[in-house]
């Protein structure tokens, strides 16, 4: 299965109590390494520092899974690493995806958005 080849992935992270919160996110891959991209702040990055224990698998933009899920680790890029995750996702989604990393930028600055990198278990 390439995941990387999917226009979205399932990346479900973990609450302290275990409870799953899945999220759609772009995905794109590099020498077989998944990478995603997120606001800083958000809950699943705040899950995947506390824990890198994830799932992942295919899905559709309203995040309904098309496909197998499979336990992976998550961890957290530093800002080189993330600013490699932002020219993946840009070649990759093209005009859109530019556009939002610009609106992002705008919004919360170079530091306002993390990468995420995806290895499969």
């Amino acid at each position: 299965m390439d995941l990387a080849a999917g226009k979205y992935l399932l990346l479900t992270t973990f609450r302290k109590d275990g409870t799953a919160v899945p999220t759609p996110v772009w995905v794109a891959g590099d020498q077989g390494v998944l990478f995603a991209w997120s606001a800083a702040d958000a809950g699943k990055v705040k899950r995947i520092r506390r824990s890198g224990d994830v799932r992942i698998g295919p899905c559709d933009v309203r995040g309904k899974p098309t496909g197998e899920q499979v336990p992976a680790t998550a961890r957290l890029l530093d800002q080189a690493g993330s600013d490699r995750v932002r020219s993946l996702i840009a070649k990759k989604y093209g005009v859109l995806g530019r556009l939002t990393l610009l609106g992002s930028r705008l919004r919360r600055g170079r530091d306002g958005t993390i990468g995420i990198e995806i290895t499969t278990a």
